[in-house]
């Protein structure tokens, strides 16, 4: 799900082998297209690509024996909805993972940024009840979405994610030309050219400490979780 340029995918039908068969599904066919060149120099046959909305999956229920979703759950206008689909099209006994980001604060990358630009627009950072980079970060909350859909067996866990660029300037150059995230970038052009540059020095300031000599090393944490039909 959310397959993107499609190196997770790539890696899953590596590791199923000829004996199985991957579906890469994302709503960008642009995203897909770049996935369908990384297949063919990976050499493998036994993976597909599919532009498809998360929250209306064109599969028959019990189709698949996992459902993978990295990064993508939170950022969906309705996770339920899309954790029910995923919930319809995998078999019984077969298993669903998402892995999405925890909180802001223990993911100063993205965090601080956001918080940033946020106090110079004068608006509150988004909150759990709307799409965003850290919707999901409450183990709690993530965990019952799975629960309310009829998941057994879930549990959730945490696991480190660092953010590693040569410079500070390299970090903060990423930020910029990736526009860092959606909600970072929805703020950012609604800010004046002067409370642009505002932020971003800003920005730049409050992620210093994360620079030295050996480079730039942002702590970062992710939420892993399972649930079984």
């Amino acid at each position: 799900m959310a397959a993107g340029t499609g190196d997770l995918a790539v890696t899953i039908a590596q590791s199923v082998g000829s004996g199985g068969h991957v579906v890469a599904v994302d709503s960008s066919a642009k995203m897909l297209a770049h996935a369908e060149k990384a297949i063919r120099e990976a050499g493998l046959s036994n993976i597909e690509t599919r532009v498809m909305n998360a929250e209306a999956l064109e599969f028959d229920e019990n189709s698949f024996n996992a459902v993978i979703c990295r990064m993508a759950l939170m950022l969906f206008g309705n996770p339920l909805t899309a954790l029910t689909e995923m919930h319809r099209v995998v078999k019984p006994g077969g298993k669903v993972a998402v892995m999405v980001w925890s909180s802001a604060d223990k993911n100063p990358f993205h965090g601080l940024p956001l918080q940033i630009a946020c106090r110079i627009k004068n608006i509150p950072a988004p909150g759990p009840d709307k799409p965003g980079l850290f919707a999901l970060g409450d183990s709690e909350r993530l965990e019952n979405l799975f629960r309310k859909v009829g998941f057994r067996g879930v549990s959730s866990q945490s696991s480190t994610h660092h953010r590693k660029y040569d410079s500070l300037q390299d970090a903060i150059t990423s930020i910029k030309s990736s526009g860092g995230t959606v909600a970072l970038h929805n703020v950012m052009v609604n800010l004046s050219t002067a409370e642009q540059e505002k932020a971003w020095a800003e920005i730049t300031e409050a992620l210093t400490q994360f620079g030295g000599p050996a480079g730039f090393e942002a702590p970062g944490e992710v939420l892993i979780a399972v649930g079984t039909k």
